[in-house]
């Protein structure tokens, strides 16, 4: 299914997520996320208000610092979407992701996944 187009004169607010290794300046990796999230909310009429980063190894978002501040974004109503590049960047464990996702879903803000092929299988590529 395509997203829904944001309605005009509104701001649809997003903060990039990218949870990657990352070693002394940025990685390869981290870059490449942070490059595809921006385009990824560019071409769906995103305005992006933050990118936020943590390194990645801790398998528990809410004990990234990075996470708690997409958390506190989302619980504030200051953004309606997350982009991510990939779930695993959430966390690697699908059951607590899911609970992650739900957890953001309460405050209306929607998860979307920048990784073109997760974005075609959920339909965010389909403008």
């Amino acid at each position: 299914m395509p997203l829904p187009a944001p309605q005009e004169g509104a701001m649809t607010a997003a903060v990039v997520y990218v949870c990657a290794e990352r070693q002394p300046g940025a990685t390869l990796a981290q870059e490449r996320a942070i490059d595809e999230g921006l385009d990824f909310a560019d071409r769906h009429g995103l305005t992006v208000v933050d990118t936020i980063i943590d390194p990645y190894g801790e398998p528990d978002p809410q004990a990234r610092e990075g996470w708690q501040r997409v958390r506190g974004l989302a619980s504030r109503g200051e953004v309606t979407t997350v982009v991510v590049r990939w779930p695993n960047a959430i966390n690697p464990d699908h059951e607590a992701r899911y609970a992650e996702i739900a957890h953001l879903q309460e405050y209306g803000v929607c998860t979307l996944f920048s990784w073109a092929p997760l974005a075609a299988m959920t339909g965010a590529e389909a403008q």
